[in-house]
């Protein structure tokens, strides 16, 4: 079975961090499947790499055509996209000149990937299988597009052989939104069960891996609270793992509120590199006012560390009573704390327990199996 991955994100020289979570699953199914991924993305200047994995047939194809930057937007729009389904079709002639032709196209993320997967429909005659990760349904973002853009979207979705979310909770969002009715959830994977597990790290030593988006990841308010907390507790320390637009503010309120000396920043970082200071850390603290998975819940649980989170839609398929605190979402007083909580009653959070709260569903091979199933449900070989 050959699968043809569109992914909206996927990581790259420019953002290691972005969907690295999606490029993790498709290692995963090239396991049990050939998967060819072709990632088209705007850049400063044109560029075209091409990557074979040694585990698993993985086959990537990561493509840059350089963005328009002169005259009005609307024109700006015109010419990337046709740069874009330019250089998309380079691309993907170049699949199947190598590779052969797929069976299968799968699309991470809309709208664009998904225009592609429709047009290779009718080209190709491939069907297409939609999974959805974006949190604007939820949020409300995607609610205040343009009546077009709505529209393209839902037919896109419709004419899906099938569509898959990454959480019930994004299925449901998926739902109300008229997008999807038959959805089929299938988790992220969870990086970290295949490593040893560390020693359990200071009490007093928190961590935070997110985008720096303060209106999605309110990392102010962990700033806030980590002030809260930590009075009089010099000892105390806040590493903040990630990059974003938000981050010179965010950095500000730290001098501001008198923390800066107690909190690192550490910038973005390769997955593995996260898993590293990870190991290290006490707790992590996932603080978003929204979520539809949450993998840094899992992979602190995966490690054997206690996790603070939010109720925002991810961390509750992760967090019981025995294994972290749940705290409302935008609340400052409620995550100060629980940090004092949790610091005091660290020693009860074994890692073992920990590690085993998460069961077997979010390995690399029950994942790749699951969309095996739904692959063979299309093809109708299941």
């Amino acid at each position: 079975m050959h699968i043809l991955a569109l992914p909206k994100w996927y990581p790259n020289a420019e953002d290691v961090q972005l969907g690295d979570f999606i490029q993790k699953q498709f290692e995963a199914v090239s396991h049990v499947a050939r998967v060819s991924v072709v990632y088209v993305a705007p850049a400063t200047q044109a560029s075209w790499h091409v990557d074979e994995s040694s585990a698993g047939d993985l086959w990537e194809i990561r493509s840059f055509f350089r963005s328009a930057k002169n005259g009005p937007a609307v024109f700006r729009r015109a010419v990337n996209f046709l740069r874009y389904w330019r250089t998309m079709a380079t691309a993907l002639a170049w699949v199947r000149k190598e590779r052969g032709k797929p069976d299968l196209a799968h699309v991470h993320v809309l709208t664009a990937p998904a225009l592609v997967a429709r047009w290779l429909k009718l080209k190709w005659s491939l069907p297409y299988l939609v999974t959805e990760h974006g949190s604007s349904y939820i949020t409300g973002a995607w609610q205040t597009r343009s009546p077009l853009t709505k529209a393209v979207d839902r037919w896109l979705m419709r004419d899906a052989a099938r569509v898959t979310a990454v959480s019930p909770h994004l299925a449901a969002a998926l739902q109300r939104n008229g997008l999807a009715n038959d959805l089929v959830v299938v988790p992220n994977i969870v990086p970290g069960m295949d490593r040893p597990l560390p020693t359990p790290g200071q009490a007093t030593d928190f961590l935070m891996v997110a985008d720096v988006v303060d209106n999605i990841k309110n990392i102010s308010g962990v700033l806030r609270a980590f002030q809260k907390a930590s009075a009089g507790r010099p000892e105390w320390r806040l590493t903040i793992i990630g990059g974003g637009p938000d981050l010179k503010m965010l950095q500000e309120l730290s001098r501001t509120l008198g923390v800066d000396a107690q909190v690192q920043w550490l910038g973005r970082m390769e997955n593995t590199a996260v898993l590293d200071r990870m190991a290290v850390c006490g707790t992590v603290i996932i603080n978003s006012n929204v979520e539809t998975f949450s993998i840094v819940t899992g992979e602190a649980l995966a490690l054997g560390k206690p996790v603070i989170a939010t109720r925002c839609g991810g961390p509750e398929a992760f967090i019981r009573d025995a294994n972290g605190v749940l705290i409302p979402p935008n609340d400052d007083a409620a995550l100060a704390a629980a940090m004092l909580d949790v610091a005091a009653k660290h020693g009860e959070f074994q890692p073992q327990k920990q590690r085993d709260s998460l069961g077997g569903k979010f390995t690399p091979s029950a994942v790749a199996q699951q969309y095996l199933t739904v692959y063979r449900s299309i093809l109708g070989n299941g």
